[in-house]
């Protein structure tokens, strides 16, 4: 009982992780995985989620253990790694947290059949909210609010998924014949799903951020076996979750043949028409709030740990120039990343997909890399060697190092000829 008490009470950044990771790869990614290809697809799943594990790992145990963030850890390896991880974010920042909240605002005006509200101003309207919450509530609210939407999301897709075996998996067409996954369009969604499964390596550095304000707010700092069994919880569940969609997504619609979008927003609303139709009518309204729920904790986290990570870049670059880490800079980095990416959505909201297609092609690619920057920081001289990873985890990430290197050469060959 006092392992589970201490389990509870450490629950936080890990929590968050799944939060964040929860979003488009899992609803859509995962979803679309069952429906097309059915349960060929666990395998790929599993895969990504085990050998991207210890990039993700060696942020908390970095963190846990010397106190630092795993950017500092980047600038102490050489400034060559800080300034490649700030570009990286440069990139990425202003792509993403728009793209998340044109899906997640697009999935609000569809799901609840508010049609005559334009998008770009639900937009505007979740970032005011998200925005607002975020700095009132500063990371102790997020952390609690995110507790309770992550629970509720859990059983939703629990009992979800129960309700959709029950009911017995979709009749097949006649004469239906399994996509094959080992062609060109296979094999690029096969990347597109691994890739973002669980979500992006350079995530890694979120969770080591979210450990700090953690301890901050208890003001305890946990033992390293307690700081990385929370974090393999939120794991767990993440990987889970992804399950849970791609059996959800596998019953409904898997053998139909359906044509799915490939918009995000329509992708999203095609699925839980499916879904109701397949379990009920009565059941759209709790499978349309597990949808929104699903891409507005995406976007909470995201929006939080982004503003985290541009301050504590400046922080490392800027030492003596100002000091980041001061509430008020949280503040304007929220407001500042939420009118800049709101500036994105109503300016480029048509060409969105070509400046996430950029943003994914950036992270995938340097995924190996940066996981071997991770790896830098747990077996540098900064971490006794009793607490640097064993033998096993090691090998792991090596293995992951060459897993990710091979689908990034593959995937920027088709990117590029």
């Amino acid at each position: 009982m006092s392992t589970l008490r201490t389990l509870i009470k450490n629950l936080g950044p890990g929590l968050l992780f799944a939060s964040m990771a929860i979003g488009t790869s899992h609803l859509v990614l995962s979803t679309k995985a069952g429906a097309q290809y059915g349960w060929i697809m666990l395998l790929p799943i599993i895969l990504a989620n085990v050998f991207k594990y210890p990039f993700f790992e060696f942020g908390v145990r970095y963190t846990n253990i010397t106190e630092k963030t795993l950017i500092e850890g980047y600038k102490n390896r050489g400034r060559f790694y800080l300034w490649f991880y700030a570009l990286i974010t440069f990139i990425t920042t202003f792509t993403i947290l728009a793209a998340l909240y044109t899906v997640t605002a697009g999935l609000f005006i569809n799901l609840f059949k508010v049609d005559f509200l334009s998008l770009t101003w639900v937009a505007l309207g979740l970032f005011l909210f998200i925005g607002f919450t975020l700095i009132i509530g500063q990371y102790r609210f997020m952390e609690l609010s995110l507790k309770l939407i992550i629970t509720i999301l859990f059983f939703a897709l629990l009992a979800t998924t129960v309700i959709v075996l029950f009911k017995g998996t979709v009749a097949h067409i006649p004469n239906f014949q399994p996509p094959t996954v080992f062609n060109d369009v296979g094999i690029l969604f096969l990347i597109s799903l691994m890739g973002w499964m669980p979500t992006t390596v350079e995530a890694s550095s979120w969770v080591s951020l979210w450990s700090i304000e953690k301890w901050k707010s208890d003001k305890n700092k946990p033992l390293l076996k307690d700081s990385l069994s929370e974090f393999n919880t939120g794991y767990f569940i993440t990987a889970i979750l992804a399950i849970f969609f791609l059996i959800i997504g596998w019953a409904t619609l898997y053998g139909t043949q359906t044509e799915l979008s490939t918009n995000a927003v329509t992708f999203a609303d095609q699925v839980v028409q499916l879904f109701t139709t397949h379990i009920g009518p009565w059941s759209y309204i709790f499978i349309a709030l597990s949808a929104f729920a699903t891409m507005f904790s995406t976007c909470m986290t995201a929006h939080d740990a982004l503003a985290r990570v541009c301050l504590d870049i400046l922080q490392q670059l800027k030492p003596k120039k100002r000091n980041f880490k001061h509430k008020s800079s949280f503040s304007i980095a929220i407001v500042s990343l939420a009118l800049i990416n709101f500036l994105v959505v109503s300016i480029f909201r048509a060409n969105m997909g070509d400046l996430v297609a950029l943003a994914t092609f950036v992270s995938f690619v340097v995924a190996p890399i940066i996981g071997y920057m991770n790896l830098k920081n747990v077996t540098s001289a900064e971490i006794p060697p009793n607490d640097r990873p064993r033998k096993w985890l090691q090998i792991l990430t090596y293995a992951g190092i060459v897993f990710l290197s091979f689908f990034s050469i593959y995937y920027f060959w088709l990117m590029v000829f």
